[in-house]
């Protein structure tokens, strides 16, 4: 028997994830190879968001190419450090800037998605309040030595509330967040789940009327597509003064403000990001880390990508001294470079052990076996092709499941049969994939 070792909810959730070609959310530490200076680098970001700092990067790379592993890898490792972390796939309908509910929609998703280490599968928002109002009670317990029965322990609570909520009136909306906050803690205190889940409501952005926010709340505004990122900023700020180090935001599929067709409406999506990357880079928001992926096209078509919009390309441009063998990975693009053959073969042999563990046998690949395997996939798809992760994972596993339930036929005649055809990939996945733009619009 096999004695790797992993609990068999993470191989099922890892193996039916990378088998479909999607990333999954747990278990990334037991496959996670490369990548060594990107992860480095964007470690060191979380560092100075716990000190009160801000970051924005761009993950760009090829499809398939392991952007949307990284980020998830990184959301881990941010958890794992007291991080709060939310994560949201930008799509037709969910986008930066917009007039019919696109940008509100994509907050809705990121406060939909909050995950802290105690909760790490998103929902955590309600969670995050009530560890304020805990620390804010442990708090007085410890300095008075007050129980919650004795006299004057609320008043000496709400005291303690107040001081974290005054931290934010002077910031953009910040005394209507801080009112809604204080409405929390009034559902809190006097056990009134109604006020509370309106306060939920609005925080989530859920409010469609200011009528009704002002109805149920006394709050005149809502979260709306002008400012849902002001009240991004305001969360940070907040989860740093209760108790966290920080609030880190994955924004994944950057490519799909590429793919909006209407000039106009993809000027407003950029000029949002430019807002937002200012922001991040002149410090004006704290204990807040951005990042967003994206195709390498989405960056540098110069007609309708990232390049097109002066302000940002100017603020994208890479020193004219970086080249092959020397990067700058402080910088605000970080550019994912192939795996190598060495780093390929390491991903297969994780990968083997974990289908070996997961289902309970001895794992028989040997290295010959897996460099045949790579030699095959890289002969049968052209030497010009770049192979990605994505491919090959998809690939070896398609394989390691077809042997576990044919006994009959061996690892060498699978690969080496004439009915052997990875799957099949474009020698340029982003220009193929700009034949597609045609299909969103506004």
């Amino acid at each position: 028997m096999t004695t790797f070792k992993i609990p068999k909810r993470i191989s099922t959730a890892l193996l039916n994830s990378l088998a479909a070609g999607v990333v999954p959310r747990v278990g990334l530490e037991h496959i996670a190879v490369g990548r060594k200076d990107e992860i480095g680098a964007l470690l060191q970001d979380l560092e100075n968001i716990a000190e009160g700092g801000a970051s924005f990067r761009f993950i760009v790379g090829r499809y398939g190419s392991g952007k949307s592993f990284l980020l998830q890898l990184l959301r881990n490792y941010a958890m794992e450090r007291d991080f709060v972390v939310s994560d949201v796939d930008l799509s037709p309908e969910r986008r930066l800037a917009g007039t019919d509910g696109q940008a509100v929609a994509t907050y809705r998703e990121l406060l939909r998605n909050i995950a802290t280490k105690a909760r790490p599968d998103g929902g955590a928002l309600a969670p995050v309040l009530e560890h304020w109002i805990g620390n804010i009670q442990a708090k007085v317990v410890k300095e008075s030595g007050k129980r919650p029965s004795d006299p004057g322990f609320n008043e000496a609570v709400e005291q303690g509330i107040l001081e974290t909520i005054n931290n934010m009136e002077g910031m953009v909306h910040g005394f209507d967040f801080a009112s809604v906050l204080t409405a929390y803690w009034r559902g809190y205190r006097e056990s009134n789940d109604a006020m509370k889940s309106g306060a939920l409501r609005w925080l989530r952005g859920e409010y469609s009327t200011k009528t009704e926010a002002k109805s149920e709340l006394g709050v005149r505004v809502i979260v709306d597509d002008d400012n849902w990122y002001d009240y991004v900023k305001l969360l940070a700020k907040f989860i740093s003064d209760v108790g966290y180090k920080g609030f880190l935001v994955l924004i994944d599929e950057g490519v799909n403000l590429y793919k909006i067709t209407h000039s106009v409406s993809r000027e407003n999506n950029y000029e949002k990001l430019l807002t937002i990357f200012n922001d991040a880079m002149e410090g004006k928001a704290e204990h807040l880390g951005l990042l967003l992926g994206g195709t390498n096209q989405f960056v540098e078509d110069p007609r309708r990508g990232l390049y097109s919009y002066e302000a940002i390309r100017s603020r994208l441009a890479e020193s004219r001294f970086a080249r092959e063998g020397l990067r700058d990975n402080s910088g605000p693009l970080l550019r994912l470079q192939t795996l190598t053959s060495e780093e390929i073969f390491v991903l297969l042999t994780r990968l083997a052990n974990v289908h070996a563990a997961h289902y309970a046998y001895q794992n028989q690949l040997s290295p010959q076996m897996l460099q045949d395997f790579m030699q095959e996939v890289t002969n049968r798809l052209g030497a010009g092709t770049l192979l990605t992760p994505r491919e090959v994972v998809r690939d070896f596993i398609a394989i390691l499941n077809i042997l576990r339930q044919n006994q009959n036929i061996t690892f060498s005649q699978l690969i080496h049969g004439s009915d052997f055809k990875p799957t099949n990939v474009s020698k340029d996945p982003d220009i193929d994939e700009s034949d597609k733009v045609a299909e969103f619009s506004v």
